[in-house]
């Protein structure tokens, strides 16, 4: 993947390949092991030492397809009293509004929902990142426009956790200088410490 002046990223066809690859192993996960295994992902990550004087804000993404949904973590540390926010593409960059549970989300295009316009733009210190493969190193391949590297690297010091299944592990993903490396990975068989 290269970065353009405007930064659009240009996606290599190995990285493409191994994006399908992964996908395709994530879309053939049953729905019932996905759910059941989305609760022990929730339970993992609600474990992390991450959270111990954490003030948020913390950000998730809406899951689509068959991502592995983070909804019950972001319920649980709105119990816990953490803000939340959810990301949103503005302008070609990912930028980050406050949500709650239950509050208004509305399309935000690839498919996505995100907050209502009105909202406030928050900065996170904790982002949870959906994932299409990872490697144990954490490094991560998405759905190819960069939009979480480029926020990583705009929002300066911040913990990133990937979320996802087992299944979409790979054994090296061909990182680049503009790559970012996650913190953490969080499937439903194991959380990998990264950075």
């Amino acid at each position: 993947m290269t970065m353009t002046s405007d930064t659009q990223v240009t996606p290599s066809p190995r990285k493409a390949a191994l994006r399908a690859d992964a996908l395709a192993r994530r879309d053939a996960l049953d729905l019932d092991n996905r759910l059941e295994w989305d609760a022990e992902i929730a339970a993992h990550a609600l474990a992390l030492p991450v959270w111990k004087g954490s003030a948020g804000p913390v950000s998730a993404y809406w899951p689509m397809r068959s991502e592995a949904d983070p909804r019950p973590i972001l319920e649980a540390l709105h119990e816990r009293g953490l803000p939340l926010c959810l990301p949103a593409i503005v302008d070609r960059r990912m930028i980050f509004r406050r949500w709650a549970p239950y509050e208004p989300i509305v399309p935000g295009g690839f498919g996505t929902l995100v907050p209502a316009p009105d909202q406030p733009e928050v900065k996170p210190a904790i982002l949870l990142v959906p994932l299409a493969a990872f490697d144990r190193r954490g490094y991560r391949i998405g759905y190819g426009k960069g939009y979480y590297d480029r926020a990583l690297g705009e929002l300066g010091p911040t913990v990133s956790i990937g979320i996802g299944y087992a299944a979409q592990e790979i054994e090296a993903v061909p990182d680049e200088p503009h790559d970012r490396r996650l913190d953490w990975i969080v499937t439903e068989r194991e959380v990998i410490r990264c950075g």
